[in-house]
């Protein structure tokens, strides 16, 4: 199909492509897995995309928001995929946004102990981060995506068609996203870029991340810059944050973070500042945020392994820090407050 940019993630015999542009979608039937004679489709009530994956199918609904992302999803899904009679040779196609990508994938990665998955992400988080890299997951009570697994799709659709029919709030909470891809090394100029080549941008980056380090042993962990604060807020406030918003204000409390320690000065910390509000996202905690809860949660995110532990910009880039302090991420919150 012309005008589309292909993007390879390349991982061996388990790489695959992420095909972005307008249209995208409709290149389903020709990246189903060969031998695949059923499609679950997963996707939620409401989404106006309609799909030909030129094989059987079948539409299974999940609810909406992060409560949606839960181990009883799961369940429910691969019961639905058991009394349909879908095997180990077909394919599960997830479409939606970040939410769907993830349970649908996590869906696939357990059923039968792995069937295929194909997504095709609906919203700009989705198309920029989500869909593309194979971390799979849900939340529990206790925070955000604590149980999941690596399962690489076979493709990723990304029709930047199906962002015109977003709600403005959650497109710009996609863009939060796109700014944590700003500091990563996408380019300054991402704003400026035609959609398709920001969405292509971003995705160029994340696949040379993945690529690099797959299972997120070290490289990949920068990935994740803005969102150790930001999976906290999310959890504290019942998820009434949208995941990007929470980004943009865990990519300003990074970068006031690292100027603390010593790794940025005030200039830097300014830029993000910048880029952040030119999406007009925030950079303020929430009103009544608790930071003892906030610090709580952040002990238990995945990469604390070796004390509080925090993707932090530096002189020399991005990079993962262990062991800091609580009371400098105390005293940062406390400037942040509003």
């Amino acid at each position: 199909m012309p005008g589309l940019i292909t993007v390879p993630v390349a991982l061996g015999d388990r790489g695959y492509d992420v095909v972005v542009g307008p249209g995208a979608r409709h290149r389903l039937a020709a990246v189903l897995p060969p031998g695949a004679a059923r499609a679950a489709i997963v996707s939620q009530s409401g989404l106006p995309v309609k799909l030909d994956p030129g094989v059987a199918h079948e539409v299974f609904e999940i609810g909406h928001g992060e409560t949606a992302k839960s181990l009883r999803s799961v369940e429910a899904l691969c019961s639905a995929f058991a009394d349909w009679g879908l095997t180990r040779r077909d394919v599960v196609v997830a479409v939606g946004g970040g939410v769907v990508t993830d349970t649908a994938g996590f869906a696939a990665a357990v059923y039968h102990r792995g069937v295929a998955l194909v997504n095709v992400p609906t919203s700009l988080l989705g198309q920029v981060d989500a869909a593309i890299g194979g971390k799979t997951g849900v939340n529990l009570p206790e925070g955000k995506n604590l149980v999941g697994a690596f399962w690489q799709p076979a493709a990723v659709l990304c029709d930047t068609d199906l962002l015109a029919t977003l709600p403005e709030a959650e497109y710009r909470s996609g863009c939060g996203e796109v700014a944590k891809y700003h500091f990563l090394g996408a380019g300054d100029d991402l704003e400026t870029l035609p959609l398709d080549e920001r969405v292509a941008a971003c995705v160029r980056l994340k696949a040379s991340v993945v690529g690099a380090d797959e299972r997120e042993g070290g490289l990949r962990a920068v990935l994740n810059y803005g969102h150790t604060l930001a999976h906290a807020l999310e959890t504290a406030g019942g998820y009434g944050l949208r995941h990007g918003e929470a980004v943009a204000v865990g990519l300003a409390f990074s970068a006031r973070l690292a100027q603390r320690l010593g790794r940025i000065d005030a200039a830097r910390v300014a830029r993000h500042d910048a880029v952040v509000a030119a999406y007009d996202l925030p950079s303020r905690l929430p009103a009544g945020s608790d930071p003892d809860l906030l610090l709580e949660l952040m002990a238990r995110d995945k990469k604390a392994t070796d004390g509080l532990t925090f993707v932090l910009d530096s002189w020399n880039g991005v990079q993962v820090v262990a062991g800091v302090a609580p009371e400098d991420v105390r005293a940062v919150l406390a400037g942040m407050a509003t």
